[in-house]
């Protein structure tokens, strides 16, 4: 059985997580310049990171701090051609693309990037996404899953419609493509369909990477079936441990191997020379807690709880969460918090003077998180994390250069790159062989 080893990402949305990480960069408007995207994709790669990863937040209104602005394919093809080895997450919404949107979109990325790209398949949560497309609201939570695993079906369809040895470009015979081995695709699903054929050979890995965050039994079981790493939401390891089991079993049940789907969870991490500066740095960051109108507004929205049912000296209205009805945005991160709030019975003020976040925070010096992801790891709470870092770019440099070679003296982190692909930075099994010329083009990083 092959070593395993941990698998990190970094999440760069935004300028970081902290509420003020936006006011310590220079300049506080980076995210604006696709340059510093190309930087963070460089230090990232240093670091030895599998891959980076963007989100992309449609409908966003907040403009109290950095928002998600740039089409994340464009974002991540920038950074494609300034690195040669780190993977390349973008996200899309199954909710409001076709399937030849995400199918076109992540296959361009793929051969840009040589084999490096990965899409996240989202489902979106907020009626203001859905306003953008014209639309009053959005569709039920299982209608956007279905939705979604049609959209899945039919993009994986596209990228399986080449054979392996259709492209030929041969200048001699003046043949460019074997179109015998290229198949038209006809899907005719009771939430989308087309006809037509694909115009993309296969990339080095074969096909893009799956990713999928659902948490919803409907978004488990979406994953289990297709997805070949989850990003979720876990801030202790009992809870991490029982979605770890509890995807990787729903995996086997669709008769795949559970060890080729990833579970990788959030981490938000600060690092000092001292575990006393880690936590003046990261309280400097967060600024003070806030118990007002705003701070209530947010917590409502994440747990999916009427604002005015949060009495801010009383527990949760658990009846509330407890009900059919319960909807929130996204069940991964409103169970995280809730499951603190229940097993430590917290007001809704304790909650926000926490600062309970839906993902773990480690605050420490590189040895100290070092010894808890380790223990995150080995414990099977998780194959690895998306780490969020403080503020950019000193805290990713801290990661790459002070974080990785703690993690590699307990060898359960890389030390160089064996793979030219996502998916072999993953550890996962190759896809077919592929020989065409589009497979093993090279691709040469701008200066």
């Amino acid at each position: 059985m092959a070593e395993r080893l941990l698998h990190l990402n970094v999440n760069g949305n935004g300028l970081a997580k902290p509420p003020n990480s936006w006011r310590r960069s220079d300049p506080p408007t980076w995210f604006l310049d696709f340059a510093r995207w190309e930087q963070l994709g460089r230090i990232a790669e240093r670091g030895l990171l599998d891959a980076v990863f963007l989100a992309d937040h449609l409908g966003a209104t907040d403009f109290s701090s950095p928002w998600h602005a740039f089409d994340p394919f464009m974002l991540q093809t920038a950074v494609a051609r300034a690195t040669r080895h780190i993977g390349l997450v973008a996200t899309l919404s199954a909710t409001f693309y076709q399937p030849w949107d995400v199918a076109r979109r992540a296959a361009t990325l793929d051969l840009a990037s040589g084999g490096r790209a990965a899409v996240n398949i989202v489902t979106s949560g907020e009626d203001a996404a859905a306003a953008l497309y014209g639309r009053g609201v959005l569709p039920e939570r299982d209608v956007r899953y279905a939705r979604a695993e049609e959209v899945l079906i039919a993009v994986k369809r596209l990228w399986n419609s080449w054979d392996p040895a259709a492209l030929v470009a041969d200048a001699e015979t003046g043949e460019l493509v074997h179109e015998h081995l290229v198949s038209t695709v006809d899907y005719d699903g009771a939430h989308v369909g087309f006809t037509g054929r694909f115009q993309f050979p296969r990339s080095a890995q074969g096909q893009p990477v799956i990713v999928q965050a659902g948490a919803s039994p409907r978004g488990i079981d979406l994953a289990a079936q297709h997805a070949d790493a989850v990003f979720c939401a876990a801030n202790t390891i009992p809870t991490a441990q029982e979605f770890y089991r509890t995807l990787k079993a729903r995996a086997a049940t669709h008769g795949r191997n559970p060890d080729e789907l990833l579970i990788l969870p959030g981490l938000n991490i600060t690092l000092g020379g001292t575990e006393a500066e880690a936590k003046a740095r990261r309280a400097d960051l967060d600024g003070p807690a806030t118990v007002d109108a705003a701070s209530l507004s947010a917590l409502s929205t994440q747990l999916g709880i009427p604002v005015d049912l949060l009495a801010v000296d009383r527990t949760l209205p658990w009846d509330v969460v407890d009900s059919p009805e319960w909807r929130p945005r996204s069940v991964g991160a409103a169970t995280a918090v809730l499951s603190v709030a229940r097993r430590e019975g917290l007001t809704v003020r304790q909650l926000l003077e926490r600062r309970v976040h839906a993902q773990n925070a480690l605050v420490g010096t590189p040895e100290q998180v070092a010894d808890e992801i380790e223990v995150w790891f080995t414990q099977r709470a998780a194959d690895g994390f998306n780490i969020n870092f403080d503020v950019f770019p000193s805290g990713l440099e801290q990661v790459a250069d002070q974080l990785i070679p703690q993690l590699q003296r307990r060898g359960i982190f890389r030390r160089e790159y064996t793979s030219t692909t996502l998916r072999g930075h993953y550890g996962l099994p190759p896809l077919a062989p592929d020989a065409s010329p589009a497979a093993t083009a090279a691709v040469t990083p701008l200066a």
